[in-house]
């Protein structure tokens, strides 16, 4: 019995053996062309491979327009006529419950209440508030999902931005769409999975800098690449004169076979990560300038964003370009537009900022519905905190500056799985806490991560000796925005 069952074992022929051969060969061919990462064998086997996304995304791409400085929560979305009603009272010290001051406000004795010098409007089936100076986005607001209730822990504008952009407020953190890089690497080879767009509204601004979009302790390949607004969109990304492609081929390679002799020599992965960001730049060279000219646009397009569209580093031409970007490939797309630090001066700067952004921002939405791709690129709107319900400073009617608010404030977001036409979380009739629904920074993390297909406590990274992940410690996905 044990002679028959060996006989069985090694009674193979070659045809039998070439056949199964044939398909175990194929199936690794195909794995190797839809998830060529993974067949690399290099790297930490225990990290996740590039393009591997833990379970199937409903968002494969996110365009973040991100407004900083702050815009006012009252002046957008969570209206409270319970602040005009009381208008120049002081704010009741049991709201406040003694929450820290910013040193703006630390030395005043009143906390005048301030309701908003703009109306606001119900809109669309969800029945929405929409302040008067969002008239485009109230025409999409059956689209959007505004949480009214995110929380941070920082009070000032660094940390705060720091922390929504890489989940700490200090420190050498890798970025939101550093950590989509990672995970998820690009769609596009000619392109950074990370791009960043800069534009300057026409309020008070707060600065922007790269720690914001770094790669902290990832490999550098992973940062954002910044596109201006000159004549070269990518610093240094063409040719210098007299050189041609093939010099510029024959130089890459060339610098190519000492990095890897240097890399040979003292294991430095950086030195890897050097020469893909030459690769790239050389690819890129072929891409961007098809993909910033904006100019052949076709006329319903440039009418739907704007005619600002076609004027380089402003608003409306960088969500024109996010667009172009996401719909190439681009995994993440940052947008920071600057200027809404209304300290005061609020009733004359804000209207300038808001006619800045929400025609493109409604275009935006509209333009990527259209062409059947924002159910799969997720799009958020809003800020590094909020502001205070009460004035700053002297209180007048008709020109009056708000205060860093981080208890609660508004964002929306748009497409990529998330629930269209629904209002998240309620604050109390001030504005100033929040009653139900929390969305604490860490938790907004957690949940973009989540519809992108990843994990947000599996997408670590091991660096001095412990692993590190977006949302620390910390972060729930919230179940309740998701389609």
């Amino acid at each position: 019995m044990q002679n028959e069952f060996f006989n069985h074992k090694l009674n193979i022929t070659r045809r039998h053996f070439l056949g199964k051969a044939a398909a175990g060969i194929g199936t690794l061919g195909l794995g190797s062309l839809l998830m060529p990462n993974l067949f690399k064998g290099e790297g930490n086997l225990d990290q996740l491979p590039l393009g591997l996304p833990h379970f199937a995304p409903k968002a494969k791409r996110v365009i973040y327009l991100f407004q900083n400085g702050a815009p006012s929560q009252l002046e957008t979305f969570d209206y409270k006529p319970t602040l005009t009603k009381m208008m120049g009272e002081d704010l009741p010290a049991s709201i406040r419950n003694g929450q820290r001051l910013t040193g703006m406000t630390s030395n005043q004795t009143k906390f005048p209440l301030m309701g908003s010098f703009f109306d606001f409007k119900q809109y669309g089936q969800s029945g929405a508030w929409v302040s008067d100076l969002f008239p485009n986005m109230a025409k999409i607001v059956d689209d959007l999902c505004i949480i009214k209730t995110m929380n941070t822990d920082a009070i000032n504008h660094d940390p705060a931005l720091t922390f929504l952009q890489t989940g700490a407020q200090v420190g050498n953190r890798p970025s939101m769409g550093a950590w989509a890089s990672y995970g998820l690497g690009s769609e596009n080879k000619n392109l950074p999975a990370f791009c960043v767009l800069l534009s300057r509204g026409r309020g008070n601004g707060q600065g922007v800098y790269s720690k914001l979009w770094t790669n902290g302790f990832l490999d550098s390949t992973h940062q954002g690449v910044v596109f201006s607004s000159g004549e070269d969109p990518i610093l240094y990304l063409n040719d210098p004169e007299g050189t041609d492609k093939i010099a510029r081929r024959r130089m890459l390679d060339k610098l190519a076979e000492l990095n890897h002799l240097g890399f040979e020599e003292n294991g430095d992965p950086e030195v890897q990560a050097k020469v893909q960001q030459y690769e790239m730049a050389y690819r890129m060279q072929t891409a961007v300038p098809e993909l910033t000219d904006l100019s052949k646009e076709p006329d319903h397009i440039i009418k739907m964003y704007g005619p600002e569209c076609l004027v380089p580093g402003t608003y409306a031409a960088n969500a024109l370009l996010a667009r172009k970007l996401s719909e190439s490939g681009v995994r993440f797309v940052q947008l920071y537009h600057q200027g809404w630090d209304q300290h005061g001066n609020l009733p004359n700067e804000m209207p300038l900022q808001a006619q800045d952004v929400d025609r493109a921002s409604a275009a935006l939405i509209t333009d990527l519905k259209q062409r059947g791709l924002l159910d799969e690129t997720l799009v958020i709107w809003g800020g590094e905190f909020g502001r205070t319900n009460y004035c700053q400073g002297k209180f007048t009617k008709d020109n009056y500056g708000r205060d860093h608010h981080p208890r609660a404030y508004s964002i929306w977001m748009a497409g990529g799985g998330v629930k269209p036409g629904i209002v998240y979380g309620e604050t109390d009739e001030f504005g100033y806490n929040i009653v139900r629904d929390p969305v604490h920074i860490h938790d907004f993390h957690a949940t973009v991560m989540h519809l992108m297909g990843l994990n947000h406590e599996q997408l670590t990274y091991k660096h001095l000796g412990r692993r590190y992940r977006l949302t620390d410690v910390a972060g729930n996905v919230i179940s309740g925005l998701m389609a």
